[in-house]
């Protein structure tokens, strides 16, 4: 069915559930209309019920966080313009085979009851309840996200680092201002749609420039946050917490170098957004010599279309059961593990911190040099990992090219993920009905 149509259709469709075009008359149908249907996204709909609901929630949590609230159409505007990202995104993961099944979202839901300090799930759902939140809703935020992250895991394995780039980036550190230093910023981001016009550039800078007129005034930068930027941490007021000056980018370290916490910036004018940043505080980096690195190997079996997640951990739980009885581990890896460590029996090497992705490097870190995991779900699929062996080594020039590595890896992947975001908006169907703000 030719796109358009299928549009035309779900527009047909979810008109009829929600009661704006009724097939009779509605107190004889027994169901509660989902109201108007405010925005059309590709073959998906959101309605008025869905965007009042998420403005509830949200203004709560806001509430609660004690951060003024943005004027409600500004408020308005900036939800519905989320939910149609959200909407893009779960499309896209779905077209990919991207997908996080109920015992996946239950493991999440328990480590963040765990990271919050509550001794099980059921004491944070209470805790939740009592402040007012929907716990079914906010459990499909959180699958939102781990499906969020997925899709940007995507986008960061594509991601190349040459050496060349880690040269210049060292050889520039040394001159840079602030290279010692640790900053605590608050942002916001203001986006430039791909190939845009003159007239949407004017649009942008029009608008960056109404948060920062605010910002002047006095307003409070989380209010103006949630409601004119266009990061994801928008809700959150714009909290970027504590980063080294080498994870800015350098125009952005340029001008925090010269600020005094509390300051904030001027109109900051990026290749494809603009930015308004405040320095909250300053502290000298850590200069730790030492750190410990883990020798590991591991063994993976990947997810993807042709391989759902339960065969994908089936599969796994079978390799493990082997080695228990007696395989040798190195050997399982070359014979069925899908990662590039496959021909080297899965050894990864001395691994150092930060060099694997949180999921790995938490359930290594709870291992034991000799111990082997369960199986172990990331990104890329599921894993089984054993810890060789533990070292404390000084800091070194292949750890600093390391270090650089990441940093450089830190800028490169928020500038991929903004453009995929904005590409991803701007070859979408997005129509606005009714009065909806846009």
């Amino acid at each position: 069915m030719p796109r358009i149509m299928k549009t035309v259709f779900a527009f047909w469709l979810a008109a009829f559930a929600s009661g704006t075009l009724a097939a009779g008359p509605a107190k004889d149908s027994g169901l509660e209309p989902l109201g108007q249907i405010i925005a059309i996204v590709n073959d998906d709909v959101i309605t008025q019920h869905e965007l009042d609901e998420r403005i509830r929630t949200v203004s709560q949590r806001l509430k609660r966080q004690g951060t003024p609230l943005p004027a409600p159409d500004v408020l308005k505007k900036q939800l519905l313009e989320n939910m149609i990202t959200g909407r893009l995104m779960a499309q896209t993961a779905k077209e990919h085979g991207i997908r996080v099944d109920d015992d996946q979202l239950d493991r999440e839901m328990e480590a963040i009851a765990r990271r919050n300090h509550f001794k099980s799930l059921e004491d944070y759902r209470a805790q939740l309840e009592k402040a007012g939140e929907d716990f079914g809703r906010f459990r499909e935020e959180v699958r939102n996200q781990i499906i969020a992250g997925r899709l940007r895991a995507r986008l960061d394995a594509r991601l190349t680092i040459t050496n060349s780039e880690i040269d210049n980036y060292l050889a520039n550190e040394a001159s840079q201002p602030g290279r010692d230093a640790e900053y605590h910023v608050a942002h916001i981001l203001v986006v430039i749609p791909e190939q845009a016009s003159a007239a949407q550039v004017q649009a942008a800078e029009k608008r960056a420039n109404e948060a920062l007129a605010q910002l002047r005034k006095g307003a409070n930068f989380a209010q103006v946050a949630a409601g004119y930027s266009d990061a994801q941490d928008a809700l959150r007021g714009g909290d970027l917490g504590w980063r080294p000056s080498d994870q800015f980018p350098a125009g952005f370290r340029d001008v925090l170098a010269k600020m005094r916490p509390g300051e904030v910036s001027g109109l900051l004018h990026g290749p494809n957004a603009y930015h308004i940043l405040k320095l909250i505080d300053v502290r000298k980096k850590s200069q730790a010599m030492i750190i410990t690195q883990t020798h590991v190997r591991h063994i993976l079996i990947k997810t993807s279309d042709l391989v759902p997640d339960a065969d994908a951990k089936a599969r796994i739980l079978a390799i493990k059961k082997k080695i228990e009885h007696g395989a040798s581990f190195a050997e399982m890896a070359r014979l069925y593990s899908e990662d590039g460590s496959a021909s080297q029996g899965g050894d990864l090497g001395w691994m150092s911190p930060g060099e694997l992705v949180p999921e790995f490097e938490q359930a290594m870190n709870a291992l034991q040099p000799g111990e082997m995991s369960g199986p172990v779900q990331t990104t890329f699929g599921w894993h089984l990992i054993q810890v060789l062996g533990r070292r404390n080594t000084d800091v070194s020039e292949e750890q600093k090219r390391r270090q650089a590595a990441l940093a450089i890896r830190s800028v490169k992947s928020e500038e991929a993920w903004q453009d995929w975001l904005r590409q991803l908006r701007d070859s979408a169907h997005i129509e606005y009905l009714h009065n909806a703000a846009h």
